[in-house]
């Protein structure tokens, strides 16, 4: 489900001005009230090493050659929050939703397990419960209970940097190229996210090309739902009754979930 665009707000990530002190992983774990995980220390310093349920969002520590020699580079990764997003239109029971806002919001009482979401994000940006007897699709939010009252997403909040800057995504576009116009070749002529996908509220722009720091370049430029649905169409009839089947075990589970908050 989507909805018009107008007034949508958006992030923009410089990544020249991000160094990796991991202040937005910390302060969106706090905000979302998310566990710590046990992980161990690897060759690239990134730490949980991906998004996952109890992760909304990760910093990549990117390690490429120049001239000079071995340089560092930190990227920001979470939900993208596209325009017009693949998970909402793959999710049957609507469990997941583009709100007015531009956030991708989602109803964990709608959701019956399928992990269609999964398969459709493009970005690899939704978590999942597996260690849980009755698990859930779990997500950035974008905040949307903090920008619902006026203020900025956690992760913005706390940027020491100001690599992250939270507004209209019209306007921000607008900074964006206006950067990279005058920034004497500081930038890559590429603001990732414009049309990636359709668009989408995250917008990037670097100092290195965005290949070399593992962003997905196959993405199309085009909306994807209409490929979703494409693909989604192909599967049999029959799964309509595992789809009853696992909608009333949602139910029945979703159900015990609220009484457990009682």
């Amino acid at each position: 489900m989507t909805v018009p665009q107008t007034g949508r707000k958006g992030v923009l990530v410089d990544l020249t001005r991000c160094i990796g002190c991991r202040a937005c992983q910390v302060s969106c774990k706090a905000w979302n009230c998310n566990e710590g995980e046990k992980t161990a220390a690897s060759a690239d310093f990134t730490n949980p090493p991906a998004i996952d349920a109890n992760t909304f969002t990760t910093v990549r520590f990117v390690e490429h050659k120049t001239e000079a020699g071995a340089v560092w580079n930190f990227v920001k990764t979470q939900c993208m929050h596209c325009e017009d997003p693949a998970c909402a239109s793959a999710c049957p029971p609507a469990a997941l939703v583009k709100t007015g806002s531009g956030a991708v919001t989602y109803d964990y009482s709608r959701c019956v397990g399928c992990r269609y979401c999964m398969m459709a994000c493009p970005f690899g940006s939704i978590g999942y419960e597996w260690g849980k007897i009755a698990p859930h699709v779990r997500k950035c939010s974008f905040c949307a209970d903090r920008t619902a009252e006026g203020r900025k997403p956690a992760c913005v909040k706390t940027c020491p940097t100001q690599a992250l800057t939270y507004g209209d995504r019209e306007e921000l576009l607008k900074e964006a190229e206006r950067r990279i116009a005058s920034g004497n070749g500081k930038y890559v002529d590429h603001v990732y996210g414009k049309s990636e996908a359709g668009g989408t509220s995250w917008l990037y722009i670097s100092g290195v090309p965005f290949e070399k720091l593992g962003f997905r370049m196959n993405v199309p430029k085009e909306p994807l739902p209409a490929l979703t649905w494409a693909s989604l169409s192909k599967v049999p009839v029959a799964a309509g009754g595992l789809f009853v089947g696992l909608a009333a075990i949602a139910a029945w589970r979703n159900r015990g979930s609220k009484e457990e908050k009682r």
